[in-house]
């Protein structure tokens, strides 16, 4: 039985998805003949501006069908229908069908396409470091730097576990891991396929974590210089790799040259006295102790963002942050918690970014659908041309586990094309996927530990036995392949391509096994990556899914030149799968192995946990 309208079939909206301003939509509803609907009205709100408007569609034979025009300026449109019955009276359909009241009402992003969204991120394979654990070249003297900070000897020792005997959690232990050390290892990021190095944060600070910057304009001495930096953008540029820095503006450290809690900095801070310079960036509510913080966390003060000075340092001077390390070699900002910055703060700086840097890109930290995100009482303007290139993509990861670990691959293809069609068409080809970063648990442990024990102490001294690595390794293959197959940036978080397992922070921020990898997941993903590099329909061509059921999740990804058919089965059964193909042969481009095509069909069986990537 034919649906009545159906949103994702550009025979009932052309075209598919969200629109340009100002655009014609083409909308077409196709209702039982014996309902008698005698008018059909199409009833449009627009979220920023309030506007209203229902626009009759004609009736052509037993449809009813007629164009919309998209508003001139970005908005979010909310819509639905009104059929009205030979009596006059009125039914209503919206997304869960037919009712009596106002119904649950279809999105219509309208976006500026203006302002151009760079190719190169999309298309490629980003790596996620967090710079203290990933490579060092000897143990450093922490002497004379912010904070009181320990430094581990031993590269393999487990970070500190848990608060001290005050019940703080300090983050003040380090390995030492370097600028010059990621630089010693650009070949094998490389060899990888990598070509968007995402670093979490470099500014001094006191943490390991360094999310409390204690100085914008300074590179943490641990890490390095100024000079190490420029050093390492201008040999990961002659690997192919691009930098991205983490910009963490809505908060910054208590020991900071701004804040200044410990009097570590000549500068008078803001908890020094209300004379400071810096005194109305923060909100306090009783100088000098009580004052606005990230999540109450009282070592990250947070930011009044609509203080001109604030955003002048940050965005706006001759000077400013985002500026300066651009200049020195970085492609483009990843931005902390970005729900927690106004749109008109993130604005400035893309509009600065595309002023001196228009081929930089801005990605933004956002955990569920960044299209119609409602946060702090507001509704978000993330994507509709004038803010983030795109955002970071945990729906992808929540969907993809939950397909990976039992669930049904239709609910992964519904959460993903609400998705695409939500997002305009740059950013959702923008977006950052992955499996797992910093502030997740190690993918490997989410896929095969059997249970989660419940302190830190004893999920610190958990190790995965050999049927729960197994079971992990094998679905952490597929969900790799997944990731790799789909659009938008494939994004590895460090060592998670040879097995590194772990529960929460700070478990999941262990130091990279060098010279104990996991040989054959490590060659694993490089096959990916080396695939991602060559094959087009990999990085930008369109999606379309031939099977969602069950474990089976099969999609064609395809340009006008090209192919790439993607077949994955998270059973823990062998599943038997027929499915269209155009072409004679189709070749396994993991194993080499070539399947010939009957009437018009690959008839294939895929093992389990298994997958296949077909050219």
């Amino acid at each position: 039985m034919r649906p009545v309208y159906n949103s994702r079939d550009i025979s009932y909206k052309d075209p598919f998805g969200a629109v340009c301003c100002g655009q014609s939509v083409t909308l077409t509803l196709r209702p039982d003949p014996a309902e008698g609907f005698t008018a059909c009205t199409v009833l449009l709100q627009q979220e920023f501006s309030g506007k209203q408007q229902e626009v009759s569609l004609p009736a052509v034979a037993d449809t009813f069908t007629g164009c919309i025009c998209a508003p001139e300026q970005p908005e979010l449109v909310w819509y639905a229908f009104r059929f009205t019955r030979p009596d006059g009276c009125y039914v209503y359909l919206g997304k869960d069908g037919y009712c009596d009241g106002w119904p649950h009402r279809w999105q219509l992003t309208v976006y500026d396409p203006t302002l151009p969204t760079p190719q190169w991120f999309g298309d490629g394979v980003s790596y996620q470091i967090f710079p203290d654990r990933f490579c060092r070249l000897n143990v450093p003297d922490a002497n004379g730097m912010v904070g009181h900070r320990v430094v581990h000897r031993q590269w393999d020792e487990l970070p500190v576990v848990g608060p001290n005997a005050t019940g703080r959690v300090l983050n003040n232990d380090f390995f030492g891991g370097s600028l010059n050390g990621i630089r010693s290892k650009l070949s094998y990021l490389q060899s990888l396929s990598v070509t968007t190095l995402y670093l979490c944060p470099i500014f001094e600070s006191e943490s390991n974590h360094r999310y409390n910057t204690a100085d914008y304009l300074r590179i943490d001495p641990m890490l390095g210089t100024e000079e190490d930096f420029r050093l390492l953008c201008q040999e990961a540029k002659a690997h192919g790799i691009r930098i991205l820095l983490d910009g963490v503006f809505n908060h910054n450290g208590s020991n900071s040259r701004y804040f200044n809690a410990e009097g570590f900095y000549p500068e008078l801070g803001a908890a020094q006295s209300p004379d400071s310079p810096y005194y109305d960036w923060y909100r306090f509510t009783c100088w000098p102790r009580e004052y606005d913080s990230w999540w109450g966390i009282d070592t990250l003060p947070a930011v009044e963002e609509n203080h001109p000075a604030y955003r002048d340092f940050i965005i706006e001077n001759e000077n400013s942050v985002i500026r300066h390390w651009l200049r020195a070699g970085a492609s483009g900002w990843r931005l902390d918690v970005a729900d927690e910055l106004p749109d008109d703060f993130i604005a400035q700086i893309r509009s600065v970014m595309l002023e001196e840097f228009p081929d930089s890109i801005l990605i933004g930290e956002v955990w569920e659908d960044g299209s119609n995100k409602i946060a702090y009482d507001q509704r978000r303007r993330y994507l509709l041309g004038g803010e983030t290139h795109g955002l970071m993509n945990y729906p992808f990861r929540t969907a993809a586990l939950n397909w990976l670990t039992g669930g049904d691959a239709a609910d992964f293809r519904e959460e993903m094309e609400t998705l695409r069609e939500n997002y305009p068409r740059p950013a959702f080809f923008s977006c950052m996927n992955f499996l797992g970063t910093h502030d997740t648990p190690r993918i490997l442990t989410v896929l095969g530990a059997d249970r989660v024990p419940e302190t830190k102490p004893q999920r610190a001294a958990y190790a995965l036995s050999a049927e729960e690595q197994f079971r992990g390794i094998s679905r952490l293959r597929l969900g790799a392949m997944l990731l790799y197959c789909f659009p938008g940036s494939p994004t590895v978080y460090y060592g998670d391509e040879v097995g590194m397992s772990g529960f929460e922070d700070p478990l999941n921020r262990q130091t990279y096994p060098w010279g104990r990898e996991n040989s054959s997941l490590l060659d694993f993903y490089r096959t990916l990556g080396h695939l991602r590099r060559h094959r087009t329909s990999l990085q930008s061509g369109d999606i379309s899914y031939l099977r969602a059921e069950g474990g089976i999740l099969a999609f064609l990804r395809h340009t006008e030149q090209e192919q790439t058919l993607v077949v994955l089965n998270a059973c823990q059964e062998a599943r038997d799968v027929t499915l269209p193909w155009d072409h004679l042969l189709a070749t396994d481009t993991l194993t080499g192995q070539q399947f010939f095509t009957w009437n018009g069909a690959l008839h294939l069986t895929v093992p389990p946990m298994s997958g296949l990537i077909l050219a």
